[in-house]
């Protein structure tokens, strides 16, 4: 079966283990994805993730994470681009998101960073999610 975004997919198993109460989650490996499972957890939004081999494949084993309530640390996990509608921003037009409470994600010519990285080097590029 092929997917038509699976960075989307990516996202919507992450926020359904994480309605679930699930411990950990296991999504389909990329170098993309891998970037911005990176991301996610040097900004704090998840424990950790590891490479796990299947078959030929390689998928990452998330660890999801909660506060001392057993509520989701991610309140909110969306895409903004998708693939019929590309969303590009400019470095001067990137704002906090939630009042510098929420990450934006972007893929840049620079790699995959964070809003707040891409505003400080000045660079622009094609807005990959937010998280809150």
């Amino acid at each position: 079966m092929s997917l038509s975004d699976p960075i989307a997919d990516m996202l919507t198993r992450i926020r359904n283990a994480q309605r679930a109460k699930h411990e950990s989650c296991v999504i389909p490996g990329s170098k993309l994805k891998k970037n911005i499972l990176s991301l996610l957890k040097d900004e704090g939004y998840i424990t950790e993730f590891n490479p796990v081999q299947t078959g030929s494949f390689e998928d990452f084993q998330v660890k999801l994470k909660y506060d001392q309530n057993k509520q989701p640390v991610i309140k909110l996990i969306q895409k903004v681009s998708k693939p019929g509608r590309r969303v590009y921003i400019q470095s001067a037009d990137i704002r906090p998101f939630r009042n510098n409470l929420g990450t934006l994600i972007l893929s840049t010519s620079q790699g995959v960073m964070t809003g707040k990285k891409a505003r400080q080097l000045k660079i622009g590029g094609e807005v990959i999610c937010k998280v809150y």
